[in-house]
Order: structure tokens, then sequence, then C-alpha cells
């Protein structure tokens, strides 16, 4: 009993830690500045859209909107294309050639982002794709590769391997295996790996920061920081921003939440 209550309790504060902050970023949307300063929890009084309007009528919110949906659409597709393969071509191969290849790809997530910041900026400089959406793809798929390779290929080995060798012996090819069977097989798992991943690239900062310059092509987490001022710094409107860019993903999440718990507890039991 005395763990059950525990359980609740433990649950009840995880909660609110994340409760709170959605309502204070909510509230604070649409408060003036001296609303949010004196009463920074309060229900707004008054209550004022001018944050919202103000922020599509001075800043290029939907050009920025339309940066991040090409860098996230384009980044997750190559990621979801090249990982799934990768993934296949491990528990295909096997043996010590498999277990070689994925350990590399896990080694990638022992290194932090931070300390591969430097060789991406040279090497992005010398390719010409500084200050490019394209680039920018590129390298966060390049970034993300570990992370979905080892998702991947944790699911890929939940496949009933008798299928694909029943496959191979009636003469299909490795890309009709691949094709036909894994990936139909697969797709829950591919919808929550795709769900992640289209977390992680919308909010990303650091990536776009270190590649990203002009104006016009700066993604929504980028385009908040111009709320920041050297003296001054707009809370409200920054805020705002932060609920304009979190709405699209809370969508997301409760739109694909069945694929996405789906594809967590495939293979978890074995039928």
């Amino acid at each position: 009993m005395f763990l059950k209550w525990f359980n609740r309790l433990i649950l009840l504060v995880y909660a609110m830690l994340i409760i709170v902050p959605l309502y204070f970023v909510f509230v604070s949307s649409f408060k003036t500045s001296s609303n949010f300063f004196t009463s920074p929890f309060s229900w707004p009084d008054p209550f004022t859209w001018d944050n919202v309007t103000g922020m599509f009528r001075n800043q290029p919110m939907w050009q920025y909107f339309g940066n991040s949906l090409v860098v996230t659409l384009g980044t997750v597709v190559i990621e979801l294309l090249l990982s799934s393969m990768i993934a296949y071509a491990i528990v295909r191969w096997g043996g010590s050639v498999g277990k070689i290849v994925f350990a590399l790809f896990v080694a990638g997530l022992i290194v932090p982002s931070q300390v591969s910041m430097l060789p991406i900026y040279s090497l992005t400089r010398t390719l010409g794709w500084s200050d490019s959406l394209t680039g920018l793809i590129v390298v966060s798929a390049a970034m993300l590769m570990p992370v979905s390779v080892f998702m991947l290929t944790g699911f890929m080995r939940m496949l009933n391997a008798e299928i694909l060798e029943a496959g191979s012996m009636d003469g299909a090819s490795e890309w009709r295996l691949y094709t036909r069977i894994a990936l139909p097989l697969a797709a829950p798992s591919l919808a929550a790996t795709a769900t992640f991943l289209l977390v992680m690239v919308w909010n990303d900062l650091l990536i776009p920061m270190l590649m990203l310059s002009s104006k016009s092509k700066l993604t929504l987490p980028l385009a908040l920081m111009q709320f920041r001022g050297e003296y001054v710094t707009n809370y409200p409107m920054m805020l705002t921003g932060v609920l304009v860019t979190a709405i699209p993903m809370i969508a997301l999440f409760i739109l694909l939440q069945r694929y996405f718990v789906a594809g967590l507890t495939a293979g978890s039991l074995k039928g």
C-alpha cells in the first residue's frame, strides 16, 4: 500500500514539474511587461493579444516557421531512410561484422556534440554549406545518426528472422526483403523514432546557431533569441514565441501518441 501511494506521489511531482512551466509560459504570453514582473504566476490582468499579434506583425515568423519545417522534415526523412537501412544491414550481417559496425555508431553517442562544433564549422565552410538550410539538414542528420541507428537496430532485431529467411529462399533480394517485409513490420518503430527525431530537430538551437547567420534563414528556436537585448529582454514576447514554437510539437505528439507507444513497446513481448 505504501509503495502504491509513493509511486503516485512521484508521478504527481513529475506531473507538476511539467504542468507548472507550461502554465507559466501560457499565462505570460498574454501579459503586459509590467504585469509579467509584478505577478508572474497570476492570470493575465489585463488579458492581451498584443504579444501574439506583435510577434507576427514585427517579425517574419511565418518564414522562420517555414525554415524550421523544411529543416525538420528534410532531416527526419533522410535520417529514417539511412538509419533504417543501416539498422537492417547490421541485423542481417550479424556476427562480428554487425557488432563492430553497431559499436562504431554507439561510440558516436559518447562524444558530446559540443566537441564536434569546430570540425563541423570548418568542414561546412570548406564545402560551402555554411549559412545554408541544405547544409543544416545534412549536418543535423549526421549528428543524430548514432541515436536513430541505436533505436532502430533494437527494433530490427525483434523482427522474425524466419520470415526474412523464407523470403530469401524464395529468391527475394535484400532490397526487396527490406522494403516489402522489414519496413512494414517496423512501421510502429519507425513512427516512434520519427516522433523523437521531430522533437529533437524542431527544438534544436546549437547546430542552427553554429551554421546560420542570415536573418532570412533562421529557424524558430534561433529566431527567439532576437527578443533578447543587451540591456532589456522582452520576456512576454519571448515566451509567446516559445508557446508558438511548442504548439506544433504538442499537437504532433497527441496525434502520434498511439504510434509512439506502440513503437516503444514493439518487441517487448514475443508471441
